[in-house]
This record gives structure tokens, sequence and C-alpha cells, in this order.
């Protein structure tokens, strides 16, 4: 029986997500592969080349680093985007103190946004 031709997902922007995650973050790739059990040329393939990942990696490297999937197999995002997650795992961390400061900061920016437009 013939394969079914179908077009393969072009990775590239996982990948350049996961790379700009990992660097934003201060992590080597092999601290990232020694901790994941993975190859450090698997990691920069799947960074630099979008080579596939498995399923399990996929989703490793998603939760890792607050990576929203529904931007990239989506036509149109449900839910939070990447960006959305990282701050959410940013704010999970702060101090009750941080909270307010974030919390007055995002309030200024949404007002001078309301008035600009």
């Amino acid at each position: 029986m013939a394969k079914r031709p179908v077009p393969q997902y072009d990775f590239r922007a996982f990948g350049a997500a996961i790379k700009a995650a990992r660097t934003g973050r201060k992590e080597s790739r092999k601290k990232v592969c020694d901790e994941m059990y993975i190859s450090p040329r698997y990691l920069a393939n799947i960074e630099n080349k979008g080579q596939h990942p498995s399923l399990q990696i996929f989703f490793e490297l998603m939760l890792r680093y607050n990576i929203s999937v529904d931007q990239f197999l989506l036509e149109q995002p449900t839910g939070k985007n990447t960006q959305r997650r990282q701050l959410d795992a940013l704010l999970d961390d702060m101090s009750d103190t941080g909270i307010r400061i974030v919390t007055a900061t995002a309030r200024e920016i949404a007002e001078v946004e309301g008035e600009e437009k």
C-alpha cells in the first residue's frame, strides 16, 4: 500500500521559540540536554533546523518554557499565547509586593493605551 502524501509540518518557528526561551533563561544547551536526557545535537537540530521532535520531547519543551502550541498548530490560536504563558509563570513565582507593582504598572499601561485610542 502506498503511503498517503501528507505535507510535513514545519517546526522551525517552534524551534526558534524554544531557542529564544532557553537563551532568555540563560540556560545552556548542555544543561537542558543533561536534564532532559537528550543529545545536544538533537536539541540544536530542533532549534536551528526545525527537526521534528518526538511527541514526548515536544511536550517537555513546551512545558519547560511555557510555550503555547496553539500559536504554532492552530490557524486561529485559542487561549493564551506564549508571551502570556511565560508572564503567568513569572507571576506565579512573585511575592505579593511584586504582584502589586506589576498590577499598578499594568493599570498605568492600560490607561495610557486607552488615551491613545
